[in-house]
Parts: C-alpha cells; structure tokens; sequence
C-alpha cells in the first residue's frame, strides 16, 4: 500500500485529553479518532490490527468448535425482563424506544438473544454440546469513559456461549475455552495473567479473568511468589490460620473512657497498642436483619466475599441515621459489646487470632481493652470475608502474595442454569426427561486488546507492534521520491514484497527524510527499510522496530532476510 494513498493523520502533539500511553500513541499515530467521550472511529491503521486480532481469535475458536454467527444489537426489553436484567442490569445498559413504543437495548453482551435462539431451535441431547461465538460493537453507558479504548461506551468483542447437558460437559467446554484464551493472548504477543475472579452481573459461579499486565490496569491482581496461583485482589482467598498465643494471660477485659471524639486508631496509639490487635465492626443490612461484621484494624471488608457468605440475599450498609438507631452511637463507635439483642455478629478470620486486643463498646469514645473475642462476644460464624495484603501467605501454600495491576481483556464463566431456568431453555435428556440447558460464556475485548498490545509495545518514540498483530510487516522508505534511482529501486521492492505476500506499507510521500522516520517509529511497524544514497550500489538500510538493530543489506539478499525476520521462528 502506497503511503500516499493511505489515511494515516499522524499528530506532533500529545492531544490534551488523552491521559495514558496506549491512548496518546493511537490517537497521535492515525489509528483513533473520538467522536464523543468514549466513542471512537477506528482509522485504517487501527482496523488491520483488529482484523489481525480477530483472526487469531476465530482460529483458536473454530479449533475447539465455536461456531461464528452474528446476532443483533439491538435487543428487546421483553428478553431483559424475562431474565431479570431489565432493572437489576443498571445505568450501564443504554435503552431506548421506537416509533411503536417499544422499549429496546441496545446489548452489553448476548445472553438472552442466545438462550432464546437455542430454546427456540434445539429440543434434544442429541444436539448438544454446542458452542456459538460472534465479533460485534457492544454499548455500554459508562459512567466514567475514560483511557481511550481502554473503557469506552461502545466498543468490538467477541463473545462466546456454550450449551451443555451435563456438568462434565461444560466443565470439558470451559478448559477448553480456558486454554484457547491462553493461546489466543499468546499469541497476540500479551504479557498477562489468568485469575479468579467474581462472576458479577453475569451470574453463575466459576469463572477466571484475563488480565493484561499493566500500570494503568484499573484492576489488582494478587498473585503467588511461587507457584502459579493469581487472582482478582476480590476473590484472592486468606490462606491464615489464625491462632491466639498461647503466652498472653487472659486479663479480664476492663472498659476504658478515652478522650472526647477519640477514635479506635487514636486510642490504640495513645495506649501503645499494634493496629493488628484492634478489632473494628461494619454495620450492614443482610435479608432486612442488622448484622455486625468484626474486622481487624488493618484489614479491609471485601464486599464480593460477603456476597458469598450471604448469597441469594440483599445486603448493604446501614445508613448513618439507622446506625444511630440500631446501636444508638454514631458509625465510627460501633463495636462488639453491650450490642442490642437484634443484632448478629460474624466475624473474619483473622479476629480470631486477636489476643489482648481492644474495641469498641457502643458508647462515644470509650473503649474495651484486653479484649479476647472468643471469650467477650458472641460470635455467629467465622468467615474470610476480607481483602488480602501484600506479604499474606498465598493460597497455593507457596510463597507469599505480591500486588500488580492489570488490564481485563477476556474472562470465561460457567453460568450455570442462571439463564436457561429464568427463560425456560430446556432439553430432553436421554431418558426422555426435561432438564434446563448448562451454559457457558466466553468473552474477549477486540478493542481493549488493541489498545493493552499498544499499551505493553511502546517507547518515548512511538506504538511497537508484534509481527502478529501489525498493521503492515514492512515500512519501506524512499527518502528522496524525486531521485530517480532511489524511486525506481524502492518501487521494485514494492513490487517484490507484494508479490512474495508480504503486506507493505510504502511510503513514496514527498516528504523530508526526518518526517519520514518520525512517522515511521510512531506507527511501529516491526521492520522498517530505508531506499536512500547507497540504492545506486542496490544496498538498503535494515532497521527492526522493537531492538533498533540496523545494517545495510545488499538487494539481492533481502526478500529472503524478510521472510525469515518474518517466519514464526524470526526474532521479530
């Protein structure tokens, strides 16, 4: 392709809204250009690499049997209400009506269009396993866009569903998917992690994130020192047995009156007492009854493990006014003793291991020390209901937990039957029994790939783009368009490379040789190949992107060096 005739309007300045590398390079190199905040044209740059991304993602789909076909956007309500998503989905979700009044979303993902396609036209086990997967734009009404195509409002995904008879199925289905997801983001160069996770609004209960490693990740990634255990900082398990020692003599625990408007943190400093032997409460509504949840000072709640200690219930926080109804003191005095008799207490495990500790009692600014919860307060249940810290024992057994952020690109999901039993997606099993249909889901972010690839291949001078995914493989360079030797042996090469199948981008502008180079480095295509003074003596300038490595190459020689840079067994 002829740079001339391409639509590449690369920019000298870093745009005033863009706020991380990935979305600076791509705006500035011609890939993206914002429509409104978080809508994005993808340029013609930005469109190769998709389609190169999409490419890896169908052959490793069809290689486990997905099947691809293309569902619509615009779905409606009637299937959201079936399911139950219509109201509990959220804001996220962007409605609207037509001229008939009818209410229409337009879809975050595909559950209920796939489930109803597959209860409408599949009856029988016979039919089943069975895997669907399509590449479409996808809406979702952010609330803070942000990032580029790192979190946008509209954005291209592949999404995937499987629909099984048996447990064992979908658990074959799900490694399956689980090991396509590796090869694809291998494959596309990635540096990343696969991780537990929280299913969230998609329901069901087994699924794994894939988590592009990265700085600007919104999302923290906890894995093992050793060992290959990782997972989202919301599902990383404690791995603790907590155990009182056995050297601390049981005082009796004795009530203290601490300075007016003294807080736990304040008092446990005045006494001399570590933040580890302080035990603070969260006061939550759990199924409408008030419950206390003890913590230890240094530790966090973690609100996606109270939804499994509580599942199939509501919960939340109690508001500041029913705080001082239900314990008659203001939140940041709440505590485990003298609680009225309404209220449950549970308590993470790391309390348990709390010796000679001090809390709180209920009262404004007093205090209980040589608290032993085990002995002071009744306690319902003991449960990891807590964030991990950095330095915690890994869950594996192995080594300890390190912190590191990353950027989501995929997650696959074992739904269950939270879909075919809201909506009725049954089959007949072999004893001619009707059973709701097993489900699976898999979803990649086309866009967000692109944009976590650009984000890991980058330096002070531009994108760095794996051979795999790059929109061109070679730049080839005419410094001087108007001499005639440079001209003719640079449209040769064009010629030779597109006829080899070699995708070039020729660039043959009348421009100066320092223009030239500066686009070249920030478009980032793998290997770049210079016509300038020495094409008389049919030598070139070889130059790779990701090293800098540079020689000069005789012509006869070089469509041969290319291919093998090239090959799957190149360096580049």
């Amino acid at each position: 392709m002829r740079q001339s005739r391409t639509f590449i309007p690369t920019l000298r300045e870093v745009p005033a809204d863009a706020e991380v590398k990935s979305h600076k390079l791509l705006l500035r190199a011609g890939f993206i250009r914002q429509n409104a905040s978080g809508i994005y044209s993808y340029l013609p740059l930005a469109r190769k690499v998709m389609r190169h991304v999409e490419q890896i993602v169908r052959e490793e789909m069809d290689a486990v049997y997905g099947q691809e076909l293309l569902m619509p956007a615009l779905q409606l309500s009637d299937l959201w209400k079936e399911s139950g998503r219509w109201d509990g989905y959220g804001p996220e979700l962007m409605r609207m009506r037509d001229r008939h009044d009818r209410e229409f979303a337009l879809g975050p993902t595909h559950e209920e269009v796939i489930t109803t396609l597959i209860r409408d036209e599949l009856n029988s086990y016979k039919k089943l396993p069975i895997t669907l997967y399509q590449i479409q734009t996808k809406f979702r009404d952010e609330k803070r866009p942000r990032f580029g195509l790192l979190r946008g409002r509209e954005f291209i995904m592949k999404d995937a569903y499987s629909f099984h008879a048996s447990s064992a199925s979908l658990d074959e289905t799900y490694q399956a998917m689980y090991e396509a997801y590796k090869r694809i983001f291998t494959r596309c160069g990635l540096d990343f992690r696969p991780v537990i996770a929280d299913s969230g609004e998609m329901g069901g209960k087994d699924t794994h994130e894939f988590m592009a490693l990265s700085e600007v990740g919104e999302d923290t990634i906890c894995f093992s020192s050793e060992g290959e255990y990782a997972a989202n900082i919301e599902m990383a398990e404690v791995n603790t047995t907590y155990s009182r020692p056995d050297d601390v003599a049981k005082t009796p625990l004795q009530l203290v009156q601490g300075e007016p408007g003294q807080d736990l943190h304040a008092f446990a400093t005045a006494q001399n007492v570590t933040v580890e032997q302080t035990v603070y409460g969260e006061a939550w509504l759990v199924d409408g009854k008030p419950v206390l949840l003890l913590l230890r000072g240094d530790h966090e709640l973690n609100d996606v493990k109270l939804k499994l200690l509580f599942p199939d219930v509501a919960r939340r926080p109690l508001t500041d006014q029913e705080v001082q109804d239900t314990f008659g003191v203001k939140r940041s005095f709440v505590g485990p003793l003298e609680l009225p008799e309404e209220v449950q207490v549970f308590a993470d495990l790391a309390v348990g291991g709390v010796a000679d500790g001090v809390t709180l009692c209920n009262q404004a600014s007093q205090f209980a020390v040589h608290f032993e919860p085990m002995r002071d307060c009744k306690i319902e249940q003991y449960a990891d209901i807590r964030f991990v810290k950095e330095g915690d024992p890994s869950p594996n057994g192995m080594g300890t937990i390190s912190f590191a952020k990353g950027i989501e690109v995929g997650q696959v999901f074992k739904l269950g039957t939270r879909y075919s039993e809201t909506m009725n997606a049954v089959f007949l099993d072999e004893n001619g029994r009707t059973q709701p249909l097993l489900m699976g889901c898999y979803g990649i972010g086309i866009s967000r790939v692109v944009s976590a690839i650009a984000e890991q291949y980058a330096d002070e001078n531009g994108l760095v783009w794996p051979k795999q995914v790059a929109p061109y493989q070679v730049h080839l360079l005419c410094l001087n368009i108007k001499q005639e030797a440079q001209k003719a042996l640079a449209e040769e090469l064009h010629d030779v490379f597109t006829k080899a199948g070699i995708d070039v981008l020729y660039d043959d502008r009348p421009e100066r040789a320092g223009v030239k180079f500066a686009d070249s480095d920030l478009i980032g295509l793998p290997l770049r190949i210079t016509v300038g003074k020495k094409a008389e003596q049919a030598i070139v300038e070889w130059k790779e992107r990701a090293t800098g490595d540079a020689k000069e190459v005789a012509v006869h020689e070089l469509l041969g060096e290319v291919q093998q840079f090239l090959s799957p067994t190149g360096r580049g």
